[in-house]
């Protein structure tokens, strides 16, 4: 009796594994390919291990701001904090100190009204005086809000920027947390 093999067809994939393997331009492109997702996972592991390991700060304490109070708030100052204006609502932006600390491509914002810069995408320093924005279009002021409201969804609200001669109000700690969730929910 003779006995014939029975040959299978070579699968869809082994075709195509060998196929690929055959051509020396699709072998360097591979290795290519590799390469590049290994450099990009060795970058990533190296950044997670080169940035320094930064104390929390506390929770700060909801207050009203002058201009020249929020000067202080530049992330120059020892612990760091990073304070910023937008449509006359402080915010703490610390957790995203990389952008708007020293050095962070924001950083003419930090300590500052940063209304004028986003309405107008200029990213300069602003003035040193309060800015009413009643000069700005009404598309501009459109922009303001949206980035109030980014960031009142992303950062810890602290308290009011205080037009000349405003006074600031006196902020209880019980009045701090319920004004702290009513904000989130505006």
């Amino acid at each position: 009796m003779d006995t014939e093999k029975v040959v299978e067809p070579p699968s869809f994939l082994s075709t195509i594994a060998t196929e690929v393997f055959q051509c020396p331009l699709n072998i360097v492109l591979l290795s290519l390919i590799a390469f590049l997702v290994y450099r990009i996972i060795k970058s990533r592991q190296d950044e997670q291990r080169t940035e320094p390991e930064e104390k929390p700060i506390p929770k700060m304490k909801k207050k009203d701001f002058t201009v020249a109070e929020l000067k202080n708030y530049d992330g120059t100052q020892e612990d760091g904090r990073v304070l910023m204006a937008v449509n006359g609502r402080v915010y703490d932006v610390t957790k995203g100190k990389r952008f708007y600390g020293p050095g962070g491509p924001y950083a003419a914002f930090a300590g500052r009204d940063a209304s004028r810069g986003l309405a107008t995408f200029n990213v300069t320093a602003g003035g040193d005086q309060y800015d009413d924005l009643s000069d700005l279009s009404t598309l501009e002021m459109d922009s303001v809000r949206e980035w109030e409201t980014q960031f009142n969804e992303k950062y810890d609200y602290v308290g009011r920027l205080l037009k000349p001669g405003e006074q600031p109000n006196n902020y209880s700690d019980e009045e701090d947390e319920s004004n702290t969730e009513k904000s989130k929910d505006d």
